[in-house]
């Protein structure tokens, strides 16, 4: 069974640099066709994907927050982290991570998620 959790903290100040990391258990993140996603859920708003990081380390991210997007990860600690540059209030918002299958063209498996406030 595979299983996701995310990390970080739960307070931003604006401006600043939102970081989390999802720990992988059950399944390599290295693992051929798996794609490791960061979406969010703004308060009263529709699930917004942010991007992914791949298999093969190979990243996208959405247009709209590329610019400000990195996702990284630590195949060691079989973590991967999104970082999420000068951020204001509108990226308020419970964030999750989940795995997508490139060959079921799926999510299978999410995190619980964690609530980011961005606030001073």
């Amino acid at each position: 069974q595979v299983q996701l959790q995310e990390s970080g903290p739960g307070l931003v100040k604006p401006s600043q640099t939102l970081s989390l990391t999802c720990t992988v258990s059950g399944g390599s993140i290295t693992t051929n066709d798996y794609y490791w996603m960061w979406i969010r859920q703004p308060p009263g708003k529709g699930l917004e994907w942010i991007g992914y990081i791949a298999y093969s380390g190979t990243t996208d991210y959405s247009p709209s927050l590329k610019s400000r997007t990195s996702i990284s990860k630590d195949t060691s600690k079989n973590q991967f982290t999104l970082q999420l540059s000068s951020v204001t209030p509108e990226d308020t918002a419970v964030y999750y991570c989940a795995r997508y299958t490139g060959w079921g063209r799926r999510y299978d498996y999410w995190g619980q998620g964690t609530q980011v406030t961005v606030s001073s």
